[in-house]
């Protein structure tokens, strides 16, 4: 019995390294997961613009002031339809009314101010889907002023209706592109492509096309272009058999 100590403990380091050794070898040999990123763009023309303009009369009568500038508002609505763009797309939003004063100084101070008049200003808002009519009249615009009313237009935004269909295109397209490249890495490393363990969706981007926009990590919206592209990108964990 005096030797079974040391058979104990001969077993006990043999049964150590062999745990260590398992350990070893479990930690040499991972599941084998590839990383890609896929990614798919897509060039579109906006089917849907929205311009905005405004303008404004002022006067000291306050009703006078209305007066005018409901004259102006029969009279650009009166071009706008002539220019051949539907009554229901134009929108005359609210009056905003403003109270305009002048600052009066002597000998360099402030001394108060009076009263100049009411300025009145009318919002225009125009959504169509006819894109190129609305763009023409745009540009054109400034033929009010043969009419006596000072129209300040904003530049044109143009949106997309059917993004949500562009943007699972573009995810099929994002994917398939990740798949071809986890295929390759795999090929490359004598295996074979396994499942797909994991998807998720990047930033999705719209930018002018040609426009040398800077991407966002929080995703670009372009709304002052008409040409777009749209662009995506999906992050993949495949298997490697």
């Amino acid at each position: 019995m005096k030797y079974f100590p040391a058979v104990i403990f001969s077993i006990a380091i043999i049964l150590s390294a062999y745990l260590l050794g398992n350990s070893y070898v479990s930690r040499a040999n991972p599941d084998g997961v590839i990383s890609v990123t896929g990614s798919g763009s897509e060039n579109f023309i906006s089917d849907l613009i929205v311009w905005e303009g405004r303008f404004s009369r002022m006067n000291p009568n306050l009703e006078k002031a209305y007066e005018q500038l409901n004259r102006d508002k029969e009279i650009v609505k009166n071009y706008l339809v002539e220019q051949g763009i539907e009554p229901e797309n134009i929108v005359f939003n609210s009056v905003q009314t403003v109270e305009q004063r002048e600052n009066q100084y002597q000998n360099g101070n402030f001394t108060g101010s009076i009263f100049k008049g009411y300025e009145l200003v009318q919002p225009i808002k125009i959504e169509s889907n006819e894109v190129e009519k609305i763009e023409e009249v745009s540009r054109e615009i400034t033929q009010l002023l043969n009419k006596g009313v000072q129209f300040n237009s904003s530049p044109p935004r143009y949106y997309y209706t059917r993004l949500a269909d562009l943007k699972i295109e573009m995810i099929s397209k994002a994917t398939e592109d990740g798949r071809l490249r986890a295929e390759k890495i795999a090929e490359n490393s004598g295996g074979s492509l396994g499942d797909l363990k994991n998807a998720g969706m990047g930033v999705f981007q719209i930018t002018g096309q040609n426009s040398g926009e800077d991407y966002s990590w929080s995703g670009a919206y372009n709304t002052a272009d008409k040409n777009k592209t749209a662009s995506i990108t999906m992050r993949l964990e495949y298997e490697i058999d």
